[in-house]
Parts: structure tokens; C-alpha cells; sequence
């Protein structure tokens, strides 16, 4: 049987261990107060803290870093430790930008890490749409990732990154048998785009762990800055409703927590 640390940071940032291997995603580690402005008139603050420091999570393999292009998923001082990992793996625009030791992965396209034991560790770009339709030329290239290596007993893991329900979601669970699911939630809105939103809300997330018969669902992006529109109050009170919530799996801030994959 094969196990998944994940010590949980703050927003979308969380320490992945799997058979030796140190995954970071989405590095956020700005203290909490500031405002970001993330274009287009859209802009949030930030209100928490992280919950741990760079370098207490040193030494990190590699991040996965859904996009580079909005602060709430690599601030500055994210941005700062980037050198320190051995690889970033993020999209083919965050690649261009970045420069590096980062690997642009394109939807479907894969990258493997040789942990310490020997185990390859096999991450897969999936696509997202992070707003609604039409909506990619503005908000830029945005990935999530499949994470697989042998022994898995209850198929792969799966960080959604930021995005919405769409067609590239049904096909994850159609190319993947995904076990497990980091979920970025959150339902983010902003007041100038009215109704549009972001990312999953509470009734998007059930709707993954029932189309994908997860056996875990981990939620993650939903505390820490204004634009979050679904707290944990709320979507735990969905989870209950939607008769999930013996599936899911809430972190706390800097307690490593094993789950079985």
C-alpha cells in the first residue's frame, strides 16, 4: 500500500511527500495584510499568515506550480525559493517566463522524478479553465497534475489547480483512474466580473468525487484571501448535505497528514 504525506501551509500550498520525494505546490509565503492586483480591475488581499517558513519545508525536489502569473498561487517571496528546488514544473507560458529549472508541461504531457528509494514518480499536465468561458486569453495558462508511481492500491493522485468544471475535467477521469483528489476550491469571484467565477465551488467538488468515485477528496484554496468566496463553514455543510463527507480529508495547518493511496 502506498502512502501520501501532505503537510498543509496555507491557501494552495501544501508539502507533498511520496516515497522520499519532497513536493511543493504553489508556493504562497507572503506574511498576510497585502494587497495584490491581479489585472483586469481584480485584486485581493491577503489574510492569513503561512503556516510554515521555506525553509522549515527545505529540501524541496520539486514545485508544482499551477501558473506563475497571479499572487495568490506564487507570491513574491514563493517566487524567491524557487531556485532553491531542484526542478519547478509548471506550464509552457510559466516556463518562458521563469526560465531556470523549470519544465513546461503541456495538457497530457508528462515528466518523471526518481525518488530516493528508487520509485518513479510520474507527474502528467491536465488542463483547467480558471474562469468561464473564453476566458483563457485573459487569465493565461493554468495546469493541473496527475501524480503516479507503483504500489498504488487506490489509483492516482490528482491537484486540480485553479479551474472551473469543464470539458477537460471528464476527461481527466476518463485518460487517469484517480483515487485521490487535491481540490482547489474557494468559488472565487471578483466584484468587477459580477457572477463570473474562478475556481470549484463546494458543489463542484462533489460533483468530482462522485464522477470520479474517489475514495479521497482533500480540499485545499479556501481560506486565506478576500477573493475566497466559500469558506470551510460552507463547504463542509455541502459535503454533509451531499452525504461525501465520510470521503473527505481536511488538513491542518503544519500537521503532516498520511493518507493511504
Amino acid at each position: 500500500m502506498a502512502a501520501l504525506t501532505i503537510t498543509y501551509v496555507g491557501g494552495p500550498t501544501a508539502l507533498l511527500e511520496v516515497a522520499g520525494l519532497r513536493l511543493l505546490t504553489d508556493p504562497t509565503f507572503d506574511r498576510a495584510g497585502r494587497k495584490y492586483n491581479f489585472g483586469w480591475g481584480t485584486s485581493s488581499r491577503k489574510l492569513q499568515d503561512p503556516a510554515l517558513t521555506p525553509a522549515e519545508l527545505a529540501p524541496i525536489d520539486a514545485v508544482l506550480l499551477s501558473h506563475d502569473q497571479h499572487d495568490d498561487n506564487l507570491d513574491d517571496a514563493g517566487r524567491e525559493m524557487l531556485p532553491s528546488a531542484e526542478r519547478v514544473i509548471t506550464t509552457p507560458a510559466g516556463e518562458k517566463r521563469l526560465g531556470g529549472n523549470s519544465t513546461g508541461l503541456a495538457p497530457w504531457s508528462s515528466t518523471a522524478l526518481q525518488a530516493p528509494d528508487g520509485t518513479e514518480v510520474r507527474i502528467t499536465a491536465t488542463p483547467c479553465r480558471h474562469g468561464p468561458p473564453l476566458s483563457r486569453p485573459i487569465v493565461g495558462e493554468v495546469a493541473g497534475f496527475v501524480l503516479e508511481w507503483e504500489g498504488q492500491r487506490d489509483g492516482a493522485v490528482w491537484i486540480t489547480g485553479d479551474t472551473v468544471w469543464f470539458s477537460g475535467i471528464p476527461e481527466v477521469a476518463e485518460r487517469f483512474d484517480v483515487g485521490t483528489a487535491i481540490v482547489h476550491l474557494g468559488g472565487v469571484r471578483f466584484p468587477v466580473t459580477g457572477p463570473a467565477r474562478y475556481t470549484m465551488n463546494a458543489a463542484e467538488a462533489i460533483r468530482v468525487a462522485r464522477e470520479f468515485e474517489l475514495k479521497t477528496l482533500v480540499p485545499l484554496h479556501y481560506e486565506g484571501w478576500k477573493h475566497f468566496r466559500q469558506g470551510r463553514d460552507e463547504v463542509e455543510a455541502a459535503f454533509r448535505e451531499a452525504g461525501i463527507d465520510d470521503r473527505v480529508r481536511w488538513l491542518s495547518a503544519a500537521e503532516p497528514a498520511s493518507i493511504e493511496v
